[in-house]
């Protein structure tokens, strides 16, 4: 069943067209790469599909319902939920206190509900700790639990990143450049953590210019060129079409 469906998505920008045409879909359990060479239009696809910029044309569709031009808190409330290339935690906050601020509906937001300490409230609270904790464990960013998210490295910001995300319990995982700055060892285990995700059914597509990790995580490559789609298919004939060899690797692969 398809999951995502984006028919003839356009955007520009000025004189600068950075979308144009674009038309993609991603079926339920995909893990689907997303490549293409700086400028391609990788970032835009990824803020019109999840709201953050607004389309010129086209149309989004998630668990078949048009979502063109909802906000980004409406798609993630629907389960459509993405990540940045740059992380954005709150970096005077803790770990912990990063990943249960994440979580969605919180009675304590409100103000009756704060001041009256509701059972609701206090049951609900107690469901976000122990969320957090499980995530935070699973995700063996546990012992940085309490250390401020500014002190991370790198790699354990994205893993803090992945973390948040699935405290809203997302059915799609949009993730912009999950490797980026990140050392071998932790782009290995961000990669594993990735990979558990769409084993147990999560719907993942993965923008990524680390090409080696990205060809062996993902189960289908999209390659895009100017704001249009250039190819798509297994990464093993992606990465052997004479197009993506001109365009995305300069004509140079074994």
């Amino acid at each position: 069943m398809t999951l995502l469906d984006v028919q003839g998505l356009s955007k520009s920008f000025g004189g600068l067209q950075a979308i144009e045409d674009l038309s993609v879909s991603v079926d339920e359990g995909e893990l689907v790469g997303v490549m293409g060479p700086n400028g391609a239009g990788k970032s835009t696809f990824f803020n019109l599909i999840s709201g953050v910029i607004q389309p010129d044309g086209g149309r989004v569709s998630f668990d078949g319902e048009d979502v063109t031009g909802d906000t980004p808190e409406s798609l993630a409330r629907d389960g459509l939920v993405r990540t940045f290339q740059h992380t954005r935690e709150l970096e005077t906050m803790t770990v912990r206190d990063n990943v249960r601020l994440a979580a969605p509906d919180q009675p304590g937001e409100r103000t009756l509900p704060a001041l009256l300490r509701t059972g609701s409230m206090q049951d609900r609270e107690e469901t976000v700790r122990e969320r957090a904790d499980e995530l935070i464990e699973a995700f063996e960013i546990d012992h940085l639990a309490d250390e401020y998210s500014s002190n991370l490295s790198g790699g354990q910001r994205k893993l803090l990143e992945l973390a948040r995300a699935l405290m809203l319990d997302p059915d799609l995982l949009l993730l912009d450049e999950p490797f980026a700055g990140v050392n071998p060892t932790l782009t290995k285990e961000i990669a594993e953590r990735i990979q558990d995700l769409n084993d147990e059914g999560m719907t993942v597509v993965v923008i990524e210019h680390e090409l080696e990790t990205l060809t062996a995580l993902v189960d289908r490559l999209v390659v895009l060129e100017q704001g249009r789609l250039l190819v798509e298919g297994d990464p093993d004939d992606v990465l052997a079409d004479e197009r993506v060899i001109e365009a995305y690797l300069g004509g140079d692969v074994e």
